[in-house]
């Protein structure tokens, strides 16, 4: 059977931190991401591919609010403005990608699913909202649209201040139609799923489906979909090509092989940057603990080069 994986695309394989955010940067970007994944098809992987929705998803909430303050339009919710960004992102992966395999010569489905990710009510980031999305308000428009809306915002400490939403980041449970996704997969399809983390939806005892305002952390729901459709390796695709403890410190070193033994040692010794490599660690230790075989961290274009990453498993590679 050939080997499954779960490529999760961080915001730096379509978007670099100094780029406007055209849609002509990120086809750029996304093109040469997606090339480094074209050994794997040659080494007859089957595909998955998760994806960030950061900027973009904050351009749309903030179209909603010039659309709600200039021509009267009703602002939509954040589930639907994660829905539309799992849309427009996965339909340009897809294309991108589609004109990649047609270059190789390579005949493949590419395939989006706008996928839902459901979390838990009762989970205590919805007493504890610390996401930031949208735009920067003022002090005096942040407390109209806490009356009106209800919204709740937290004072920036960036130079220029403001006010900024808040909403929560609850942990993802249950990946909708993972069953389905891993059977296109091992069919021998592309897949491109739980793009920013999911559009974030609850379940009663009914079954019953209820959209929540909140952001699952792409990088969990990564995981958690790797291990739902029992991927065999797992892989973060971001903005530096290697892990490192005692980052920016004299002493810092390069870890290229780590297990999982050690890697919970150095999370738990807050080696780790909480916002952004934490975060990824965490997932890819879940990936590893549920029974993945290897987890990958690594720049977004260098996953080709085998010397480049950090590779997580549970014991050392020989």
């Amino acid at each position: 059977m050939n080997k499954l994986a779960v490529i999760a695309l961080g915001g730096n394989a379509l978007l670099r931190g100094n780029q406007v955010g055209t849609i002509e940067e990120q086809e750029d970007n996304t093109t040469k991401t997606l090339e480094n994944l074209i050994f794997l098809l040659k080494e007859d992987y089957n595909l998955v591919i998760t994806h960030g929705n950061g900027p973009q998803v904050g351009n749309i909430l903030m179209r909603n609010d010039a659309g709600e303050e200039l021509y009267g339009i009703a602002q939509m919710p954040v589930d639907i403005c994660v829905a539309d960004s799992q849309g427009g992102i996965g339909y340009m992966i897809e294309r991108m990608f589609l004109n990649i395999l047609n270059k190789f010569n390579i005949k493949k489905n590419v395939v989006t699913l706008v996928t839902q990710v459901v979390v838990d009510k009762n989970d205590p980031a919805f007493k504890d909202p610390q996401k930031r999305i949208g735009r920067i308000y003022s002090k005096e428009q942040a407390e109209s649209l806490h009356k009106n809306k209800g919204w709740i915002f937290k004072e920036e400490v960036k130079e220029h201040g403001g006010y900024r939403r808040v909403v929560p980041s609850p942990k993802p449970v249950i990946i909708r139609n993972a069953k389905i996704i891993e059977k296109l997969a091992r069919d021998g399809n592309i897949v491109i799923a739980a793009g920013g983390g999911g559009v974030p939806v609850c379940m009663d005892e009914d079954f019953n489906i209820s959209p929540v305002e909140a952001v699952i952390d792409k990088d969990l729901a990564s995981a958690l979909l790797a291990i739902n459709i029992h991927a065999d390796e797992f892989y973060i695709l971001t903005d530096v090509s290697y892990v490192y403890i005692n980052y920016k410190k004299p002493n810092q070193e390069i870890k290229e092989f780590l297990n999982y033994k050690d890697t919970l040692k150095y999370l738990e010794q807050g080696m780790f940057t909480k916002g952004s490599m934490a975060p990824k660690i965490k997932a890819c230790l879940q990936f590893i603990e549920h029974g993945g075989e290897k987890s990958v961290i690594t720049e977004a274009t260098k996953l080709e080069d085998k010397t480049f990453g950090t590779k997580i498993t549970m014991e050392y590679e020989d």
